[in-house]
């Protein structure tokens, strides 16, 4: 299964500073623009949009697109690319303007409540996060409930998030992670991390708490699935933004140590199998050599008379 979920494609590499879950409908804007292309895995790396130059390009051309077909789309295309230039006033005013002709749609409560965010005006934000997954709860993998609790976290000023109170689970104290989660859905967990860490990269430079927590949990998540490398640069990428607690030093440790403990073990397989090699041909070469005696007896037996 690991190969199929390393086929998947998913995100690339972009930063600028600021705390959000962008949704664009797809990768591809309605004009044919192309915004980012993706990488292989499930590590977030976070999405790597064009240059500023020929995303200003592009918000023109939108425009004329939108006038030529009375096509909402567009528009709401060139709110997405003003809210990757963090021109996020402008954003929010343009998607006020398509809420007034089309009430309802779910990439304007989407992105409206990314724009908010990135404003820092949380409250605003949850408030159209959560009107975007009434409309459209399957979105993102089904994952902005995470997103919901990140802004519900910040509005009450939790300075410590955990996982409870991010991803209404725990891994755990101990050096393995430890989980009543059942693999299917540990499985929903992992995409829905994945996805919300993907975006949120995009937005967020090191250091950052909730990316820190949210990554650390990832980690464990491959941990349990037994997706040792994974499991590892999470862990990795989670020191990177910050995250502090020593417990990730003793499951990075855990980690090596089962990962060298198979290793070792596939090590004494191969040994092992190479003795079984060498005595099934000394056991091979005794028998040969008796069938050849058996055979040709009456000639050996003549030539040593």
């Amino acid at each position: 299964m690991r190969k199929l979920f390393l086929s998947v494609m998913f995100c690339s590499l972009f930063s600028i500073p600021a705390l959000a879950c962008l949704n664009g409908e797809t990768k591809e804007l309605k004009d044919g623009t192309m915004i980012y292309m993706d990488f292989q895995g499930f590590v977030p790396r976070g999405h790597h949009f064009n240059n500023p130059e020929d995303l200003e390009k592009t918000l023109g051309g939108l425009e004329k697109e939108y006038k030529r077909t009375k096509d909402l789309d567009y528009l709401s295309d060139k709110g997405y690319i003003l809210i990757i230039l963090k021109k996020y006033k402008e954003a929010i005013e343009l998607y006020k303007r398509i809420e007034s002709i089309a009430p309802g749609r779910y990439s304007t409560a989407s992105n409206m409540g990314t724009a908010y965010e990135l404003i820092g005006n949380n409250a605003e934000a949850l408030k159209w996060i959560e009107k975007s997954i009434e409309i459209k709860p399957e979105s993102h993998f089904s994952s902005e409930w995470i997103h919901a609790n990140i802004l519900k976290a910040k509005i009450k000023g939790i300075e410590n998030y955990t996982s409870e109170s991010l991803i209404q689970t725990d891994f755990g104290n101990k050096k393995i992670p430890e989980t009543d989660l059942t693999k299917d859905e540990l499985f929903k967990l992992r995409k829905s991390l994945f996805y919300q860490l993907n975006e949120r990269i995009s937005f967020v430079k090191p250091e950052d708490k909730i990316v820190a927590q949210l990554l650390f949990d990832l980690g464990n998540v491959a941990f349990l699935m037994k997706f040792k490398d994974e499991a590892s640069r999470d862990y990795e990428e989670a020191k990177d933004y910050g995250f502090k607690d020593p417990i990730i030093q003793q499951r990075m440790i855990s980690l090596s140590s089962i990962t060298a403990g198979k290793e070792a073990q596939h090590s004494s397989i191969d040994e092992s199998a190479e003795e079984m090699i060498k005595i099934g041909l000394s056991v091979f070469s005794l028998l040969f050599s008796a069938m050849i005696v058996f055979i040709f007896r009456k000639k050996i037996f003549l030539m040593l008379r």
